[in-house]
């Protein structure tokens, strides 16, 4: 049994969909309402794939900028890039995302279970205050670990090594949960039990390492730990 259950933050206990979704339903938001599930998709996508270059080329910058970035080439994308207003509010709801359904109460039974529970993100450390803030998650987690500490991205080793190093536990202690594939095999190769959560359905990704567990959502996190 896991003494510790690692969570990602955002797509795995964060919609990342709910920024561009909430800004669309505000009045005077026609030409939004018409292009957010793409602008959301195109936003998410090279926020990750900022990430992976970056730490490629060993050239880290904070996710925020890494956010922001994103959210620029996706408004380019769609043809919203006259709208500077629109883009400080889209930023500003990122710092409110809210969580899936099933978070508050996984969260809690895990916790009453004796569970050690932490995030593991590549987000910046006040993004993920303000999220676990706006959530009202906090009471539930033990630790909130930034990539900020390590200046690389996952799924570098560095950032792994990050709960062993918080908690003093064995990598066999851990049950790492994850929507993101790519983030389920570094953790599964680096020695972590690993959960995906996989949401929309998704084939397996062709990566050498597999996750152990695959959920459709976290609801049941608490009998695999």
């Amino acid at each position: 049994m896991a003494k510790v259950c690692i969570f990602d933050a955002y797509g795995t206990l964060f919609d990342v969909a709910a920024a561009a979704r909430a800004a669309a339903d505000e009045p005077g938001r026609e030409a939004l309402q018409a292009v957010w599930p793409e602008l959301a998709e195109h936003w998410r996508l090279k926020q990750l794939q900022y990430t992976w270059l970056r730490t490629i080329t060993d050239d880290y910058t904070p996710f925020w900028e890494v956010t922001k970035d994103g959210l620029d080439w996706a408004m380019e994308k769609v043809g919203l890039t006259d709208d500077p207003e629109l883009r400080e509010r889209l930023l500003a709801l990122y710092w409110e995302l809210a969580p899936y359904r099933e978070v508050p109460i996984m969260l809690a039974q895990l916790k009453a279970a004796g569970k050690t529970c932490a995030i593991l993100s590549n987000g910046s450390k006040d993004m993920l205050e303000g999220a676990v803030d706006s959530a009202g998650i906090g009471v539930f987690l033990d630790a909130v670990l930034s990539v900020e500490d390590v200046d690389i991205f996952k799924p570098s080793s560095e950032v792994y090594d990050m709960v062993g190093n918080e908690f003093g536990c064995a990598k066999e202690d851990v049950l790492f949960v994850s929507s993101n594939g790519w983030d389920i095999a570094g953790a599964s190769g680096y020695g972590f039990e690993t959960v995906w959560v996989n949401r929309a359905g998704d084939p397996v990704d062709r990566l050498p390492h597999q996750p152990k567990h695959v959920l459709s959502d976290l609801s049941t996190i608490p009998e695999l730990a």
